[in-house]
């Protein structure tokens, strides 16, 4: 009796392929963190970086990123979900793990020293009277494990968002999206709490190779728990019914989703340009708050990384309130009886208000160092939960064989606008630092950052009127 009433339930096994992506993602911000809590402290004394050569590595990231996710997209339609999945997270752990060996690299061409460990690396690097070439040749190694990083990291989007299509049916992606891009909030809460504690104890280098790690114990999971929807032996029919709904709905679509789509038949397609816009104007904005918060508490309010670990904890705890942004969409579509798109879109429009508190996080900043850390978290709530659903437009428009392209293509914008904000906040910074350059009551750095939290908070509105002036309407793609 208990046996049949047991077949008559759906499994859930789709969320344990959800909780495998939000872990993936979690990794995945985890290694993109490293640096950016570690190189003020610990890596400049080592290698006498300034804001403008930190803001070219990253900046080279973010177009690396860019060219890489347009690849990824690509890649992971032609290798499939789960061997696409598999060669990206182990190039970026390859991308992480080299980090840490650049100190030696740099020892090794500028003294002949070799064969050292991390110690003899620095105590090498610290008889070297030329500190510019110092910077230079470090700059350049670090530059090359970043592009390595990039090129893994950018096939996590694109594999997620793929897996997501196949397990959740459309009206329950959005939060299904929401769960596992959650995990880059969690690799931003876990990082402060871990990365300058063990760069602390153990050595900065020793910070990369440790968090490098975690994705290769990832894909001992994935290889085991990894499989189609309809060949998976635990999920059941009743599941296997739900999560193909869509495909019920449409026979057209099993023909439809077997076709591939061109780089040139995707830029035919206003909805291409609407996400590639929409990732442009607001990819930067996550970023920048990513890459640069800890550097903002150290330059305007002098914490390192260790002090600054509550205040950064907190600003990406709050940002968890992004979950929030997958369940607003389904609320306009199940209740409201909205399409998938038209939801997506009014939540979109609410999120992008909320960036414009960042308007007031320089000049309240005088009050309390909490003020713009709350601001800030509140703002990456809002960019996560627009993430989440620009992401889900993909899945309303296109059939599933073209998701990870188009998510590619979006993801290369992203980064071309990540680069931009990036490599321009570190010259910004060192110009205002050094000119002492005055605007609206600031002077040096700070009045640099209320440029860059200016452009931040008008980015999501901007972007979300263009992408509803190319695609008024819901409008799938069907002549694939």
């Amino acid at each position: 009796m208990q046996q049949g009433h047991m077949k008559n339930k759906m499994t859930s096994y789709r969320w344990v392929i959800c909780s495998m992506l939000f872990f993936a993602t979690t990794i995945n911000y985890l290694d993109r963190q490293v640096l950016s809590l570690t190189w003020k402290d610990f890596i400049v004394p080592e290698f006498h970086w300034d804001n403008n050569d930190y803001g070219t590595i990253t900046a080279i990231f973010s177009i690396a990123y860019a060219v890489s996710m347009l690849l990824a997209g690509r890649f992971v339609d032609w290798m499939d979900t789960k061997k696409g999945f598999l060669w990206a997270i182990f190039i970026w752990s390859i991308g992480a793990c080299l980090h840490a060996f650049c100190g030696i690299a740099t020892s090794g061409m500028l003294t002949g020293k070799w064969l050292v460990d991390f110690e003899g690396a620095k105590e090498a690097i610290a008889t070297v009277s030329d500190v510019a070439k110092v910077t230079s040749i470090s700059v350049t190694l670090f530059v090359f494990a970043r592009i390595i990083l990039a090129l893994g990291e950018a096939g996590n989007f694109p594999a997620a968002i793929k897996a997501t299509a196949e397990f959740f049916p459309k009206k329950a992606r959005g939060f299904a999206t929401s769960i596992f891009n959650s995990g880059a909030t969690i690799g931003a809460l876990a990082a402060p709490l871990s990365i300058p504690f063990i760069a602390k104890a153990y050595g900065w280098e020793m910070a990369f190779i440790i968090i490098g790690a975690l994705g290769f114990i990832w894909m001992g999971f994935w290889i085991f728990i990894y499989k189609k929807p309809e060949e998976h032996p635990k999920i059941n029919t009743l599941e296997l019914e739900y999560i193909q709904q869509d495909d019920h709905a449409s026979g057209a679509e099993k023909v439809i989703h077997t076709k591939k789509i061109s780089f040139g038949q995707a830029f035919r397609y206003k909805q291409t340009w609407a996400f590639a816009v929409g990732k442009f104007m607001t990819d930067g904005v996550w970023w920048f708050f990513l890459f640069w918060t800890p550097a903002y508490l150290s330059s305007v309010y002098h914490l390192n990384s260790t002090q600054s670990a509550p205040q950064v904890f907190v600003l990406y705890l709050i940002t968890l309130l992004s979950i929030f942004g997958g369940w607003l969409p389904t609320y306009f579509v199940v209740k409201k009886g909205m399409n998938p798109y038209a939801g997506r879109m009014k939540a979109m429009l609410i999120f992008a208000f909320f960036p414009l508190l960042t308007l007031l996080a320089q000049p309240l900043g005088h009050i309390s160092v909490w003020i713009p850390v709350i601001i800030i978290g509140i703002a990456g709530a809002a960019h996560q939960s627009w993430s989440a659903n620009i992401f889900s437009t993909i899945g309303d428009m296109f059939p599933k064989s073209a998701i990870a392209t188009i998510t590619g293509i979006g993801g290369m914008a992203g980064g071309i606008g990540s680069f931009l904000i990036n490599k321009g906040s570190g010259m910004l910074f060192d110009h205002a630092a050094k000119t002492k350059m005055k605007l609206l009551g600031f002077e040096g750095i700070e009045s640099g950052y209320f440029i860059i939290f200016a452009i931040c908070a008008v980015a999501y509105l901007i972007g979300w009127s263009i992408m509803k002036s190319l695609v008024p309407h819901y409008k799938p793609i069907t002549d694939l």
